[in-house]
């Protein structure tokens, strides 16, 4: 949401959290019940109806007049991307049969979700400055409806027998919703002071914990369980949901503070970060297109293994980033070798998750990697944001220290304010600096991930690089552990 339309309809700095965080927990929440929808109503039905209810949301945000007005507004668009990112996902798998021609479907995938994500900073910069910021919501409108005409090409899958418990979406959807919450209000905000002890934060997270542990009480008992536990059977497939936690931990909190470091340390617009963002996403679309055609003869593993290693090698590079750095001499070398890195995982992590799953599961287990990227994504402006915002304003206190005077602190006087902007622009830096190394070390934890728990079958083409004949899913192929 663009800045200047919040500031004209009157939102302080904690109503400005709350435009994301209304998109954010109605999206992560309804995460499972969206994929589970598709699951038994039909997956082409479920994501009509999340792109037209994405639309509707859109355009009627487009025209709000009041906070209240626009933040209902981001919770059914939140409502309707948690029916869409799913469902999507699932209709690859089953439309396309293992070997090339998913590995293709999901490279385009995973290429589609790289450049977007870009292309919306490009477009909503644009889009703000020289028309309005309504537009940036109006836009939806026409691609929504466009998308949602363009699937009447798609398989319908069938409808299958099965309800919602009223008690089990209550649990998943709130214990989901609480915990992004919890996370999303955690960490260390840019003045230094620690959010972790908050009562709304620990009374969320609680919260979370028993709604959580209450939700897999109740699918281990229920004959229709929303969440079939069966899911986390296949050790590989469980390792690629930590694995997508860990890879949305790093991306949101590095492109984060990559854009807090190009505009308020480099002096970059808007504008200027997403274009500078545009090798990132041109990268991860090149990477994910090459790696598709490459799947079947290497298997996912080495190429999880190859994408963990370059995204840790990019961010320990990252982590070397100082104040006096240019974008082309400090930046743009790790923003490709990261993009090369994640670009590498998405598709056969993508594939490892959705692999030998049950036809009617395929919702079910999209639902878990789209929630894994948004409870990560959480996670990794908590803690990331803990460990910047903590060094940077321990560092400024240092600085300021070493250098009073008998004329005061730096800042006391105008004529000092350039001083002080630089201790300031260092100390941000130092800060970001060490959340790069931090994320490095997480991205360690998943390449030991990787090599510990992830194994694949030779008969599975799309995963295990054997020349296996491709087959489509069906209740025939199914992994013992999953019948």
């Amino acid at each position: 949401m663009a800045l200047a339309g919040t500031l004209a309809l009157g939102f302080s700095g904690t109503g400005l959290e709350w435009v994301v965080n209304a998109y954010a927990l109605s999206f992560g929440g309804l995460m499972l019940l969206g994929g589970r929808a598709g699951d038994l109503l039909g997956r082409r039905r479920v994501l009509v109806a999340g792109l037209l209810l994405f639309s509707a949301a859109s355009l009627a945000g487009g025209f709000a007049t009041s906070q209240a007005w626009l933040l209902s507004t981001r919770a059914v668009q939140g409502a309707g991307g948690a029916m869409i990112a799913p469902t999507a996902l699932a209709l690859i798998t089953t439309t396309f049969a293992e070997g090339p021609a998913r590995n293709r479907a999901m490279g385009v995938y995973a290429a589609m979700s790289g450049g977007g994500a870009a292309i919306g900073l490009v477009l909503g910069g644009l889009l703000t400055t020289y028309v309005s910021w309504r537009w940036v919501l109006f836009v939806n409108v026409p691609i929504g409806i466009g998308i949602a005409a363009a699937t009447s090409v798609l398989p319908e899958s069938a409808r299958r027998l099965g309800r919602f418990d009223l008690s089990e979406a209550i649990a998943g959807t709130a214990g989901v919703a609480l915990l992004v919450y919890g996370l999303s209000s955690a960490g260390t905000d840019q003045r230094g002071i620690s959010h972790w002890a908050d009562t709304k934060v620990l009374a969320s997270l609680a919260a979370s914990a028993v709604l959580l542990v209450s939700f897999v009480v109740i699918e281990r008992r229920s004959r229709n369980p929303l969440m079939p536990l069966r899911i986390f059977s296949d050790r590989s497939r469980s390792a690629a949901f930590v694995i997508m936690l860990i890879v949305a931990t790093v991306l949101f909190g590095v492109l984060f503070f990559l854009t807090i470091f190009m505009q308020v340390v480099l002096g970059f617009s808007a504008l200027r970060s997403g274009l500078a963002f545009l090798p990132f996403a041109g990268t991860v679309a090149v990477a994910s297109g090459i790696v598709s055609n490459l799947i079947a003869r290497t298997g996912a593993r080495p190429l999880l293994l190859a994408g963990a290693a370059c995204t840790t090698i990019g961010l320990f590079w990252f982590s070397r980033i100082s104040a006096h750095v240019t974008y082309v001499g400090g930046l743009l070398g790790p923003i490709v070798l990261t993009a090369a890195g994640i670009g590498t995982v998405f598709v056969p992590l993508s594939l490892v998750a959705l692999n030998r799953v049950r036809d009617e599961d395929s919702g079910l287990a999209s639902s878990l990697l789209n929630a894994g990227q948004q409870i990560g994504g959480a996670i990794g402006l908590a803690v990331l944001g803990t460990v910047t915002w903590t060094v940077a304003a321990n560092t400024l206190r240092g600085q300021v220290g070493s250098s009073r005077g008998r004329s005061g602190p730096p800042g006391s006087r105008p004529e000092a304010w350039p001083v002080a902007c630089l201790l300031y622009h260092d100390a941000l830096a130092a800060g970001i600096s060490r959340g790069f190394l931090v994320a490095a070390g997480f991205t360690l934890v998943m390449l030991a991930i990787t090599a510990l728990a992830i194994r694949t079958r030779r008969d599975d083409p799309a995963v295990a690089g054997t020349s296996a004949p491709q087959r489509p899913v069906s209740g025939a192929a199914l992994a013992p552990s999953d019948r």
